[in-house]
């Protein structure tokens, strides 16, 4: 014969039997909770734009008597981003983290932030995406049911790194075989640059460069030492032609059903855990590249401006503009200067 416990007489046999204090915190926390949320990211589990929204769950438990339960799930445990992001719409999951050119199928303007060479620094970074041109995603954001909160992540300025040369010219990059993900603005960029750019999925990419499937790869710093890039490729070249950040959202249907004392500690913390995560990464790159010099890596640091010239030229930026429509543009343009 079998049978079933229901919760409260499993937590009574488990009191009477001493077995509650050997339980997983997180289930004898959710035993108080009344309200769980799931939140799903791909970065790692020691990755600051992990560790920072644990960090906010525990101040968000704190200020709600540990009436809210969220739970952090990295490493794309909840599936790809591209199926995060379905379950979020859904409501299957709550909230997540993703880049806005992950984004850019469901709205189109979501990766704007992506358009090679146009922000020259992070004060320029910053200004855009907690200003207007943030804002713009965000509002575009909610007409697809998805609630943005106002600070997004950073994953970084990324870098050309390759197995057997510098980049330092648009000229070095002539028919050169370098992995990109499998995102349209950043294929064309590197098309009208003049390369050779291959779409592998990240999980694939080591062992891409070292059969030679490819001769290079562009990633932030902080992700190629985590990934041990520097095993297979030698040089980096600091191009930051493009910055990269991850939106933090959710449900808007399920976010505004949440009690309004809920709602606005989620704002509070989760907003926070953005500004912080984006000074660790700020310290990480400094880090990294330190680092990666000592595991023999070689650094260099080309001049954007012909990079620049030729994506113009080539007609990057008015393909770009056209796709996007004036009204972001202009707002891209406000923060990064003209770029046609």
């Amino acid at each position: 014969m079998t049978f079933q416990l229901n919760r409260r007489q499993f937590g009574t046999a488990c009191a009477a039997t001493g077995l509650a204090s050997t339980l997983p915190t997180r289930f004898a926390q959710a035993q108080g909770t009344d309200i769980k949320l799931k939140y799903g990211t791909a970065f790692p589990a020691d990755h600051p734009g992990t560790l920072r929204i644990k960090e906010a769950a525990e101040a968000i438990r704190k200020d709600t008597s540990g009436k809210v339960d969220l739970q952090v799930y990295p490493t794309s445990q909840l599936g790809s981003e591209p199926d995060m992001i379905s379950q979020t719409r859904a409501g299957a999951i709550d909230f997540m983290s993703t880049a806005g050119t992950n984004l850019q199928t469901l709205v189109p303007t979501a990766g704007i932030n992506g358009v090679a060479f146009a922000f020259k620094d992070y004060a320029a970074v910053w200004a855009a995406m907690d200003g207007e041109l943030g804002a713009h995603v965000r509002s575009a954001l909610a007409k697809v049911n998805l609630f943005a909160f106002d600070k997004c992540l950073d994953n970084g300025y990324r870098n050309i790194t390759t197995s057997s040369k510098a980049i330092n010219t648009p000229e070095d990059l002539k028919g050169f075989k370098i992995r990109v993900p499998g995102i349209p603005l950043w294929i064309s960029m590197f098309k009208a640059l003049g390369a050779s750019p291959t779409a592998i999925p990240f999980g694939e990419l080591y062992s891409s460069l070292q059969t030679k499937v490819v001769d290079g790869q562009e990633n932030p710093l902080a992700l190629i030492q985590s990934a041990k890039l520097y095993e297979v490729q030698k040089f980096c070249s600091l191009t930051g032609h493009t910055w990269d950040g991850h939106f933090i959202f959710g449900n808007a249907k399920k976010m505004q059903a949440l009690p309004k004392e809920v709602q606005a500690a989620l704002v509070q913390h989760l907003n926070a855990a953005a500004l912080k995560q984006r000074e660790d990464i700020a310290k990480l790159n400094q880090d990294a590249q330190a680092q990666l010099s000592k595991l023999g890596v070689t650094f260099n640091r080309p001049d954007p401006g012909p990079f620049r010239e030729l994506l113009k030229s080539a007609g990057f930026y008015t393909e770009w503009k056209a796709k996007y429509g004036d009204e972001v543009w202009s707002k891209l343009e406000k923060y990064a200067g003209r770029l046609i």
